[in-house]
């Protein structure tokens, strides 16, 4: 007879299921909403609206009313945290049974669960620190690389890539090749950059936060270096590929990236010629979150793409 853990495991799900493929993407648009709303909470002047960790006051858990609007959206920000855990860790569950015939999906799930924690506590060590700069940095740059994280697990429960992506189609060019790998490494390196000229800019969280001492001039010229390469790699991949004709996966990622670095690139430039609005800001995180996605979804379609066939000459 069956124990209540048997016969749990037996209804899990031995395929990629809709449910599967709904989390997956609920966890993608999840991390580009917690990067948002960590804007929100920069901008606002909220990131010490819960002035300890990990309760929001010595006393309370959560926010209480005396603390006002700051608390709200500080405590709003650090309750997305823990609904995205629920998230990864349903997904796990829901992939248990296939832990072994799709690694790529379980292991990523995994590695999403397993780092929502670290991310909190970094949030944690921020607050702790009074927003020193470069742990908010940090604390960002986690953020990114779960936004990454989650746009490789979408194409994999999607079958785009990974082990059941479909094998009978050519593999692109080499210099389409070269060029994405080209497009996702400016794409990582202007976010990473870019966490230095926040550091740097005026929106610190708090008024009492510090800052990074740097030359925020010299710091935002540095940062649209990639930025740049990005948009001229974007275009180029965009004209190799747009023969392919519409519907193809690569046309539509090349199409994707380009549209999404000239949206964040015009953002970029409104809100360093405006005074950087609080409003811009937040519409340019979520350009950085988008750039992250698309960045990663076009390098990871171009090298999975007929892999098991011979390159295109």
């Amino acid at each position: 007879m069956k124990n209540a853990y048997e016969t749990f495991i037996t209804k899990l799900p031995t395929s990629v299921t809709p449910a599967i493929k709904r989390l997956a993407v609920g966890t993608l648009i999840g991390q580009g909403v917690l990067i948002v709303s960590g804007g929100v909470v920069r901008v606002t002047g909220s990131g010490l609206g819960c002035p300890t960790w990990p309760k929001c006051t010595e006393e309370s858990l959560t926010n209480t009313a005396a603390m006002g609007i700051h608390g709200f959206i500080e405590f709003a920000n650090r309750t997305l945290t823990f609904a995205l855990a629920a998230v990864a860790l349903a997904l796990l569950v829901l992939l248990w049974n296939m832990r072994k015939e799709r690694k790529d999906l379980f292991w990523l799930a995994f590695g999403l669960l397993a780092s929502i924690p670290a991310q909190a506590v970094i949030g944690g060590i921020t607050v702790l620190s009074g927003l020193n700069p470069y742990v908010v940095s940090l604390h960002f740059l986690v953020s990114a690389a779960l936004v990454v994280v989650s746009m490789l697990l979408v194409n994999r429960a999607y079958s785009r890539t990974g082990t059941t992506a479909p094998a009978a189609v050519r593999r692109p060019a080499r210099l389409v090749r070269q060029l994405s790998v080209v497009a996702a490494v400016a794409s990582y390196l202007a976010v990473v950059l870019g966490t230095l000229v926040t550091g740097s800019g005026p929106h610190s969280g708090d008024s009492t936060s510090p800052r990074m001492q740097l030359d925020g001039y010299l710091t935002t010229r540095i940062h649209v270096v990639p930025v740049y390469v990005l948009v001229a790699t974007a275009l180029l991949l965009l004209i190799l590929l747009w023969r392919n004709g519409k519907g193809d996966m690569l046309r539509n990622a090349a199409i994707l990236l380009f549209a999404t670095v000239i949206f964040q690139g015009f953002i970029g430039y409104w809100q360093y010629f405006t005074g950087i609005p609080a409003l811009l800001v937040g519409v340019h995180m979520l350009g950085a979150s988008l750039t992250l996605a698309v960045g990663t979804n076009i390098v990871d379609v171009v090298l999975n793409r007929g892999k098991a066939q011979a390159p295109a000459q």
